[in-house]
């Protein structure tokens, strides 16, 4: 019997949808929707398919109806807005190929089989530093967040008419060797002072890819996951571990009034969120184990691999 080898569409192909090609390629025959035609040719020394086209640009996505299993969202939304019509116009391609059979279900033609959407834990909003389990409401706060639950509420709509199994993982910091704040912290950008801290949530990109997989295996439809790892700290705390592990100065620490006059309202918006997010349904229903429990198993000192 001839084994058929399933398709795979990653939309949007930044670190973590790299990383993640490095895993799924065995298994599947990989394609990538990019909007850089300059991307095609490294994408296609890795065994990917790439495919142009712009979220932005809705007719340029024509080549993606039917042609993937599987198809894992990893792009951002706009940067501007309330709502993200980057996903409303790939739901719409996607589905070109199904037809309305006129009772408002849609007839799966040549849909996806499973969809994850990556998210963000910015969509709980700020839960004053309690323990966030997936089950409590979603209240963004900041428009970037409300994005990114017009996003969740378009996908899981979609997969309730079409029968498509939309999975999100909501995700906190990604971190990895190569994506520390490194530079934030050479400028001597204050931190907050512990009383004021709030508490953030990180997950290695290795991990975050990792789970990705593990989604495509175990997710159930309609299920949000908390993609984190086992160590909510405050961020203060992480800076001080970033800079102790390179050999840098630790941040000053600053009252949060004076935060207000001083960082930036991009940065600042970062700060006034506090909550410890659990991961028990990653464990129990994916499935998954950490490699990097925490930042203190993924953040190695400069010269010493982390393992």
């Amino acid at each position: 019997m001839r084994f058929i080898m399933k398709r795979l569409l990653i939309v949007g192909c930044g670190d973590v949808g790299l990383r993640l090609i490095a895993l799924a390629r065995a298994r599947y025959r990989v394609y990538a929707l990019t909007r850089d035609p300059a991307q095609c040719a490294s994408l296609r020394a890795l065994g990917v398919t790439p495919i142009i086209g712009d979220l932005d640009k809705p007719p340029s996505l024509s080549a993606i109806a039917g042609i993937a299993h599987d198809v894992v969202h990893l792009a951002p939304p706009p940067a501007w807005g309330a709502t993200d019509a980057r996903t409303a116009h790939l739901i719409a391609a996607l589905g070109k190929n199904g037809k309305n059979n006129g009772n408002g279900k849609i007839n799966r033609g040549t849909l996806p089989q499973h969809f994850i959407y990556i998210s963000t834990s910015g969509v709980y909003g700020d839960c004053g530093g309690a323990v966030v389990p997936e089950t409590r409401p979603a209240r963004p706060q900041t428009i970037r967040a409300q994005r990114r639950m017009d996003a969740e509420r378009r996908l899981r709509a979609w997969g309730a008419r079409s029968g498509v199994r939309v999975s999100i993982l909501r995700v906190p910091g990604i971190y990895a060797a190569d994506r520390l704040p490194l530079a934030r912290l050479e400028r001597g950008t204050p931190a907050l002072r512990d009383e004021d801290d709030g508490f953030v949530n990180h997950v290695h990109a290795d991990d975050l890819a990792r789970l990705v997989i593990a989604a495509l295996n175990h997710a159930s439809p309609g299920r949000a996951y908390n993609a984190v790892d086992d160590l909510p700290q405050k961020m203060g705390e992480y800076f001080d571990l970033v800079a102790d592990r390179y050999g840098l100065s630790r941040p000053p620490r600053i009252a949060r009034s004076e935060a207000m006059r001083v960082i930036p309202a991009n940065l600042l918006s970062f700060m006034s969120e506090s909550r410890r997010l659990t991961n028990q349904r990653i464990k129990q229903e994916l499935r998954f184990r950490l490699r990097y429990p925490s930042v203190l198993d993924g953040i190695p000192a400069p010269g010493k691999a982390v393992l």
